[in-house]
């Protein structure tokens, strides 16, 4: 069953720091172009960073320096490491491939207070 699910949002304060992770089942993540997305509350779902099986990122500029991408293949997962984290970046997060994209998860809610 191909399968995502998204963890690792919770509520932070400004300049703090969260790890999220994806856990892709069905297929395998370092073969696809892994791709992070946020809604915001009241907003459409805008495009974070992806991850391109060669290991190339690359990153929306109002994240750009502070999150990084990463797979690990061994769990079949990919992460977002958000660091320097603002009120803005609140929102929930979701996790999915390019192009051929599966159902989407539950998302994971990640809340920045100032």
């Amino acid at each position: 069953q191909v399968q995502l699910v998204e963890s690792g949002g919770d509520l932070v304060q400004a300049g703090g720091s969260l790890r999220l992770s994806c856990a892709a089942s069905g297929f395998i993540v370092k073969t696809n172009v892994m791709v992070w997305y946020r809604q915001a509350p009241g907003k459409q779902r805008e495009f974070i960073a992806h991850l391109i099986p060669n290991g190339v990122p690359a990153y929306a500029d109002s994240v750009e320096g502070r999150f990084t991408i990463s797979r690990d293949n061994a769990k079949n997962t990919v992460d977002l490491q958000m660091n320097s984290l603002k009120p803005e970046d609140t929102g929930v997060y979701y996790c999915n491939r390019v192009p051929n994209a599966v159902s989407w998860g539950p998302g994971t809610q990640v809340t920045v207070s100032s």
